[in-house]
This record gives C-alpha cells, sequence and structure tokens, in this order.
C-alpha cells in the first residue's frame, strides 16, 4: 500500500487546485443540465411531488404555477451555474454561486422526510430509499461539495482582502 501512496504523490493530484477546478467544472456541467430540463413539459409534471412536499419551496406554486415555478429554477440554476463558471477567474462571482447552491440544496434535501412513499415497505421501510427519495440523495452529496466550494472560494477572496 505504501508504495502505491509514494506512486500517487509524485503524479502531482496532491499539487495545485486540480480538485476544485474538478468540482467546479462538476458542478457547472450539473446545473446547465439540470437548469435545462426544467424548460419541458415532462419536467415541470416530474416536479410536482418536490414542490408539493417542500418545507422550504411549496409556496413557489400559489406565487409562480407550476410552469413558472419549473422556469424559476432553471433560471436559478443557470445563475447558479454561471457564477460557479465565473469563480474561475473571479473568486467574490464564485462565493455568490456557492451560497446560491448551498440554499439550493438545503431546500432540496429538506423534502426527504417529507417524501411520501420514500422509503420500499417490502424492505422494512426506512432505511430502504426508493424513488424520489432515493433521487435526492445524491443532493447531500451536492450540498457538501457546494459547501467546499463556498469555503474556498471564501478563503481566496478574504486571503486577498487581508493582503489588500
Amino acid at each position: 500500500m505504501n508504495w502505491l501512496i509514494r506512486l500517487l504523490s509524485k503524479t502531482g493530484l496532491l499539487k495545485g487546485n486540480l480538485d476544485n477546478h474538478l468540482v467546479r467544472a462538476s458542478m457547472v456541467i450539473i446545473y446547465f443540465f439540470f437548469g435545462y430540463q426544467k424548460w419541458f413539459d415532462y419536467e415541470v409534471k416530474g416536479l410536482v411531488p418536490f414542490f408539493t412536499h417542500g418545507p422550504l419551496i411549496s409556496w413557489m406554486y400559489p406565487v409562480f404555477g407550476m410552469t413558472g415555478s419549473s422556469y424559476f429554477l432553471g433560471v436559478s440554476e443557470w445563475l447558479f451555474g454561471a457564477l460557479l463558471l465565473a469563480g474561475f477567474w473571479n473568486k467574490k462571482l464564485g462565493v455568490l454561486g456557492a451560497l446560491g447552491s448551498v440554499f439550493t440544496f438545503i431546500a432540496t434535501v429538506t423534502i426527504i422526510p417529507f417524501m411520501p412513499d420514500g422509503w420500499a415497505p417490502s424492505a422494512g421501510g426506512f432505511p430502504a430509499m426508493v424513488g424520489n427519495v432515493a433521487f435526492l440523495m445524491k443532493d447531500v452529496v451536492l450540498l457538501a461539495v457546494s459547501f467546499y466550494l463556498l469555503k474556498q472560494d471564501l478563503a481566496k477572496v478574504t486571503t486577498a482582502a487581508e493582503i489588500a
């Protein structure tokens, strides 16, 4: 095992910001594709259980309607993705994108306990997740990734401010 660790440490994986760049690029790609979906009827219909059971987003249907709520999410996702993309060059914009991303995934993760039929009764219920709950579990990781980007960009912005 030690030889593998030595080999990997010599590859340059630990140098530079490769991890940050990969995480940031992944989030930009995710936001692009998920934002794109929001403009189509199949996604508007697919979002119904999320909006109707999301404690932090249930207000959107009465305010914007079904289609408007989907469009709002699509615009938000593209905005946060664009800000994260801009974060490659401007860390202050990266902070805004990461902060929006953190709020996005807090909102979606809070849906998990309220999603009906999210736990398979045939497997004893919790923790055997199914359907929409299984889909939302990825947002736990995306929340952590968003927090990582926020922390990294904030550190760079505050370090630059201290130097100036």
